[in-house]
């Protein structure tokens, strides 16, 4: 699931770092627009601006946990 994230990810954002270990510093609102709306579409999951904290966009690592938490509800 990691790698399918990173490849959408990166191909709606491709000058953000997504190995970053700070990557909610890398994006602006937009960015941050993109990612929620590219994973909900994909993976059939709400998210909303709520859901858009650092702790959240931190890492990629922290990006897929969200959206397993949301899978699973």
């Amino acid at each position: 699931m990691k790698e399918k994230i990173r490849e959408l990810l990166e191909a709606a954002l491709p000058l953000v770092d997504f190995d970053s270990t700070f990557l909610f510093s890398e994006l602006d609102s937009l960015g941050v627009t993109t990612i929620l709306m590219t994973l909900s579409d994909e993976f059939g999951i709400k998210l909303e601006a709520q859901d858009a904290t650092p702790k959240n966009l931190k890492t990629l690592d922290s990006i897929v946990e969200m959206v397993k938490r949301k899978l699973e509800q």
